[in-house]
């Protein structure tokens, strides 16, 4: 009797949709998960302040918001995942002359056959950037942390040469993928943190739903380049930009 009463709460809580980790695991294979992706403006405004621009800058903080948060949904199966806009921030967005790279990226990711597939917006053009994912070193550790409800352990790498990553992954999700191009990990990604970049994504919700073929289908309209013609198309238009255009290009290849 007790056995049938726990497999009924058990049905129940997979109806509800919202899956939190359990004490005695479950292991999830498909679902979606809201990401909040969060930028430190502020800060990433005084990292590439050159001379002479303190009175810009501080003029620019009185404009923004000292953080930019934005939500992104991955829905996942157990070898593909779509990463792409969720739902509106509270905040009030200050986007200035141009919106912020990354801000409405698509990432389809083929978790078996290693393939990506992005729609990336970069001022008023539209990519399709079609490559492998990005091969990541990840450093293992044994520190934990919960985000979501899932104890997850942290994995450190260096990306791009010199950015470096803090990731956190959990094992009862079953497919190795994570937000934007992250991936690599024994487990799902729940979050993601760039300290020198200062932009995180971390994960508020996951549902254990079911995932159709439509909900994981690829990005299929923009102009078709790889890694490296995104960056040849718009580097030409961020020479000038010193450090800004840096970190901004940083923030396209992500």
């Amino acid at each position: 009797m007790v056995r049938k009463l726990l497999s009924s709460l058990l049905l129940l809580g997979f109806a509800a949709g919202t899956v939190r980790a359990q004490s005695n695991p479950i292991f999830i294979s498909h679902g979606r998960i809201e990401f909040q992706r969060s930028v430190n403006v502020y800060a990433q405004m005084q990292q590439t302040m050159e001379e002479g621009d303190e009175q810009w800058v501080d003029l620019m903080k009185k404009m923004a918001n000292h953080f930019r948060t934005s939500y992104f949904d991955l829905y996942f199966t157990s070898n593909k995942s779509l990463y792409k806009p969720g739902r509106e921030s509270d905040d009030k967005q200050n986007f200035f002359f141009w919106t912020p790279p990354a801000q409405d990226n698509t990432v389809f990711s083929d978790l078996e056959a290693r393939k990506c597939i992005s729609r990336k917006n970069v001022f008023e053009q539209g990519f399709l950037v079609e490559d492998s994912l990005r091969p990541i070193k990840w450093k293992i550790t044994d520190e934990t942390r919960n985000i979501a409800g899932f104890t997850c352990r942290r994995a450190n790498a260096i990306i791009m040469d010199s950015i470096y990553v803090v990731a956190f992954y959990t094992d009862e999700i079953l497919a190795e993928g994570g937000p934007e191009s992250f991936t690599g990990l024994p487990g799902m990604i729940l979050g993601v943190s760039l300290p020198h970049n200062h932009v995180s994504w971390f994960a508020t919700k996951v549902e254990a739903v079911n995932v159709t073929d439509a909900q994981v289908a690829p990005p299929a309209k923009g102009k078709k380049v790889n890694n490296a013609g995104l960056l040849q198309s718009v580097q030409p238009s961020l020479k000038d930009w010193r450090k800004t255009g840096r970190q901004y290009i940083e923030a396209i290849l992500l």
